[in-house]
This record gives C-alpha cells, structure tokens and sequence, in this order.
C-alpha cells in the first residue's frame, strides 16, 4: 500500500516553524533543477535581455546546437520558466517573470 502524500510539510527553524505547501515545494524544486544549469541560465538570460526569441535565434547567438537548444528549452518550458507563443510559423519564447518571482519568493522564506 502507498503512502499518502501530505500536502502540507512543517519545518522547524530556531523557535518558529515553516508551513510550506507541498504542491509549491515540489514545483520549486522543479524550477530550481531547471536552471541549475549553465546552459539554461545563459538562455534565461538572453530573454531577459531580449524578451522574446525563436530557437533560431537563441541557438545562433549561443553557438550551439538547435538541438541542444530545443531540448533545454523543453526543460525550461516544463519547469515553466519559459512559455512558448505562436506567431504564424515562427514559435516565440519569453520568460514567465511571475512565475520565477514567485519561486525566488519561495526560496527567500526557506533561507531565513
């Protein structure tokens, strides 16, 4: 028989405690393996410097495979840090700037 996943996880830290929802916990996680890759942050970067760009366009000015930059994409898009928006042929990525606000969020509660 399974365990049943809580949906809430309680950490102590000093005299107080942290409720932390799992769902968001988990998602977090997701997130922060996404771009715990240089690769990645380097694309990251790029759209923020861009605000949106093509595969095309991201894999000429990182020199590197269209491949290589598809797959991390894909990565990336189901961390949901990146979103995909079809503009006729052409596939645009952008940054998902609430949803990378909302897990450095996360992050600074567990830090403190």
């Amino acid at each position: 028989m399974a365990k049943p996943k809580k949906d809430r996880i309680v950490l102590g830290q000093g005299d107080g405690e942290i409720n932390i929802d799992y769902t968001n916990l988990r998602s977090a996680v997701l997130v922060l393996r996404a771009i715990n890759h240089e690769l990645r942050r380097s694309i990251i970067d790029l759209l923020e410097e861009n605000e949106r760009m093509t595969v095309t366009e991201i894999y000429i000015r990182l020199r590197i495979e269209q491949s290589v930059a598809s797959q991390h994409l894909a990565i990336l898009r189901k961390a949901g840090v990146v979103s995909p928006h079809r503009e006729g042929k052409y596939i645009f990525y952008s940054l998902e700037k609430e949803r990378l606000s909302q897990i450095a969020q996360l992050v600074t509660e567990l830090a403190e």
